[in-house]
């Protein structure tokens, strides 16, 4: 059983167990990290976004809170001026594949791009970048949801609930660099995928690239290990 310790975040004493990753001790503690890829729990973080960078005392380059495990003493510091630039640089990048229409998007209101936005004071839209070219078609082929490619910040979560909570394997990863998306074998259609449509996908989308095409379908819910 992991021991008690007591650590530093932006100066705040926290009381947390040894080896708890930082990113979800923050948290616990009302302290935001920005986050998108993070699954609590996962054995493994993908740390995919790049968006949860944070400085460590004694450690000479910044680290992602989501594989950084905490231990007795240890002091952080989530807003530095080598922080801000990383996490602004990370922001834009996945601006740069995601189309921005937020009037129009099923998460507007609940958007976990919108949120970040807001808590860092960062613009949604692009500076330095050029936007890239859009990831494939809409997919409205099943019964209760919608798959935008073009919002898709390739977080991972839908891959993750589709395989590791509703044990289906219907969707993964393909490609790489520029080219990689979320993607059906042989690129079908999700409806001939062997999707069983049970909406863990879609709960599990921070962004507006999954979303119920009316209301909120029967079946397995999320816990809060997202």
């Amino acid at each position: 059983m992991s021991r008690q310790i007591v650590m530093t975040i932006d100066g705040r004493k926290i009381t947390s167990r040894e080896g708890e990753k930082l990113l979800w001790v923050a948290l616990e503690n009302d302290i935001y990290i920005p986050h998108l890829c993070a699954i609590k729990g996962q054995n493994k973080p993908f740390a995919g976004c790049r968006l949860c960078f944070v400085e460590v005392e004694g450690i000479l380059q910044p680290v992602t809170a989501c594989t950084q495990p905490v231990k007795a003493g240890m002091s952080v510091k989530t807003r530095t001026p080598a922080v801000d630039r990383l996490v602004r640089t990370a922001f834009e990048l996945i601006l740069s594949d995601h189309r921005l229409n937020c009037s129009r998007c099923s998460k507007n209101g609940s958007c976990q791009l919108r949120k970040i936005a807001r808590e860092r004071g960062l613009r949604l839209g692009l500076e330095r970048l050029k936007p890239l070219p859009e990831k494939g078609q809409i997919d409205d082929s099943p019964r209760t949801f919608v798959f935008d490619p073009s919002r898709c910040v390739l977080c991972g979560r839908c891959v993750w609930a589709d395989r590791q909570v509703a044990g289906v394997g219907a969707i993964g990863f393909s490609h790489r660099g520029i080219q990689r998306r979320v993607t059906t074998f042989a690129v079908r259609n999700l409806a001939e995928s062997g999707c069983i449509e049970c909406g863990l996908c879609v709960e599990a989308c921070p962004v507006g690239a999954l979303f119920f095409k009316e209301g909120k379908p029967g079946g397995k819910s999320l816990t809060d290990s997202i």
